[in-house]
Parts: structure tokens; sequence; C-alpha cells
């Protein structure tokens, strides 16, 4: 049996990707089973947010009720609040231990847990930056996730300056991952000019394809349009790839990161690329139970005439598709950052939620 199941996962199509292609697998879940199903299959790297830790919590309920009890214990005077980014960090430093063998073996680059600062800062660059320090030191393979909002980006250099590895995240336009990675590029090179090495860093631009998607759904829906079936599945491939083929034209140093998926186009368009993918547990179950063939796709451009009819129908699939489609002001504002930001705002209320009904549970419940 066990012979059967080693070879069923050396015929994946997720192994198959990271064995014959420069393109990379992380799970988009920091639960120790889940993230063992994926190492299995090739994951290098994985990651946590408001919204996962709530499903970690869930999900290994009987594991965390005792140790949220210990730590309200412990620690007489603290919030929910603080109880509940105590867990996040706890387990995010977990899910990072079982990774270590990879980040020491790949040299930084992958084998990193990517940790989320809290969304609720998406205005403050100084606090963004402090918990990204703060998040650094829970493991030497952490990577920090900081919202591409205006003063995200800031973050983001400031951080990458002081030698934090960044997965920049809540990013969905063009003009976001260029912000991302000529802000970057400056940490790195202001880095470097006083003698520090860089080379050793593992930062990440995420596109959450999927969710382009579903704005221009919501907007189909809103206006009364038409458009032909299947073409907006397209839209936030057609961003990605751009970037990717600007990434590579400029030499930015830095990987960019898919997620946020809807179908497996998601995966698949963006096979070859030296990129990475980080598709949730469900997903890579549904990817890894298919036929689709794993050849590189990364190259291949997305058809003009869909291009075309969302760049006509949809003016923010234009300013997310063009370059100077958005500025730097107009990040925060984005309908996709707004939609994210409030859903992970509200992941964090339910993580207190949770952490107050096992150390105040309600009595008329009982």
């Amino acid at each position: 049996m066990v012979q059967a199941e080693s070879q069923l996962q050396y015929k994946s199509p997720l192994f198959q990707m990271t064995q014959t292609t420069s393109t990379c697998l992380w799970n988009d879940s920091s639960s120790i089973e889940e993230l063992r199903y994926s190492i299995e299959h090739g994951a290098v790297g994985a990651t946590c947010n408001p919204v996962i830790a709530v499903s970690v919590l869930k999900k290994e309920m009987e594991v965390w009720k005792n140790r949220i009890q210990e730590l309200a214990k412990i620690n007489s005077l603290a919030t929910e609040d603080e109880i509940a980014w105590k867990i996040v960090e706890e387990i995010s430093a977990n899910a990072a231990q079982l990774l270590k063998p990879i980040f020491d073996r790949e040299g930084g680059r992958n084998g990193r847990l990517s940790i989320q600062t809290d969304p609720r800062n998406y205005r403050n660059s100084k606090a963004m930056l402090a918990q990204a320090i703060l998040f650094n030191q829970l493991a030497p393979n952490m990577i920090v996730k900081i919202a591409a909002t205006r003063a995200g980006i800031a973050a983001i250099e400031e951080a990458i300056y002081h030698g934090i590895s960044i997965n920049a995240t809540v990013s969905f336009t063009l003009p976001q991952a260029i912000a991302i990675a000529e802000a970057m590029e400056r940490g790195m090179k202001r880095r470097e000019a006083e003698g520090f090495d860089v080379s050793t860093m593992g930062s990440v631009c995420t596109l959450m394809v999927g969710r382009l998607d579903d704005w221009l759904k919501v907007v189909l829906e809103r206006r009364n349009l038409s458009i032909d079936p299947g073409y907006l599945e397209w839209a936030g491939v057609a961003v990605f790839k751009k970037a990717y083929r600007i990434y590579r034209e400029r030499g930015y140093r830095v990987r960019l990161l898919s997620a946020a998926f809807r179908n497996h186009m998601h995966w698949s368009e963006f096979i070859g690329g030296d990129v990475v993918i980080s598709p949730p547990y469900a997903w890579q179950r549904r990817y890894n139970a298919s036929d689709i063939e794993v050849v590189p796709r990364i190259d291949t451009p997305v058809d003009e005439k869909i291009v075309s009819a969302l760049l006509r129908k949809f003016p923010d699939f234009e300013r997310a598709y063009n370059e100077n489609g958005l500025t730097l002001e107009e990040f925060d504002t984005f309908p996709c950052t707004r939609r994210t930001l409030r859903q992970f705002i509200a992941g964090c209320a339910e993580m207190n939620s949770i952490v107050r009904d096992i150390i105040l549970p309600n009595p008329d419940t009982e």
C-alpha cells in the first residue's frame, strides 16, 4: 500500500511540475497535515494569513484549545487580540520547522513559511515594518507578508533593506506588481551598498489572480454586461503573464506567485515559469486527480481577442492590465484591494471570537 501511494505521488501533476520545470509549489495553508501532503508532492514553501489561521484553528481545535487556555493563564493581562496573534505566530513557527530542511537545502530561496502582518495596519508603514521585524525573528526561514497598499510599498522597501524576505500580498494588478518589484530592488540596492549579501533572500510578489476574476464577475452582473463564456477566467492570467514578461525584461530579482485559485488555469497557464504557484490543499488534490498535461505554458500569450474584449468592457481590467493603470495613491481604493482587506480584517475578528469563546465562554450556550 505504501509503495502504491509512493508511485501515485511521483505520477501526480504537481510533483511532475516541480521535478521537470522551474515552477515551484507552495502550500496555501499552514496546517501541518495539509503541508505534509504538499511537501510529498514537491512543495517547498507555505503560507498563513488571518483567514488561513482561522481554518487551522477550526480544523485542529483539539490541539489549540488547550494552548489558548494556557496562554490566557500565563498572560493574565493579554487581550483576545494579543492571544490570537500569539497563536498565529505559533502556527506559523510550527509549519516553518517542517520546511527548515528545504530552506537549508535551497539556500533561502525556498523552504520559507509566509506569515502575514496585521491587515488592519494597511495604512501604517511603521506598524507593518515593526511587525515584520518581529515575525522575522520567529524562525530563520520566515518570509513576511505585507499588503501592497500605498503604505505597504514603503514598508516593503524598508523591510527588504533590513534583510527581511517579503511576500507582497493583496496585489492583483500590473501597477502593483511593478511598484513591488521596484521597492524590493531599491531595498536590496541600499542593503548591497552597505556590504550586505542579498543572495539568500527569497522574496516574492503575489498576484491574487482569481480575485481579479471574481471582481469582474461582480461588475458583469451589476452592469448587466455580456461577454463570451470563459473570457472572465482569463483576466488574472493575462495580468500575471504580462507581469512575468516585464519582470524578465527588466531583470527584477523577485519571483511572481500565483494565488487565489478559481480554475486550473491559475496553475496550468503558469507552468514553466520561474514562478511560484500556491494553491490551497483542496485545489492541490483536485489538480493531482486531473489529467491535465504538465507542459510549459507561461510564454503562451492569452488570446488577443479575449484581452481586447476585457479591455473594452471592463475599465477595472484596463487599470489592472496597463502599467500606468493605477497610481500609488489608488492602490488602496482598487475594488479588489478593498474586498480582500475587508475579508482579512474580518478574519482577525473571527480569530478573536474563537479565542473569546475559549477563555470567556458564553454561559447562555453552555
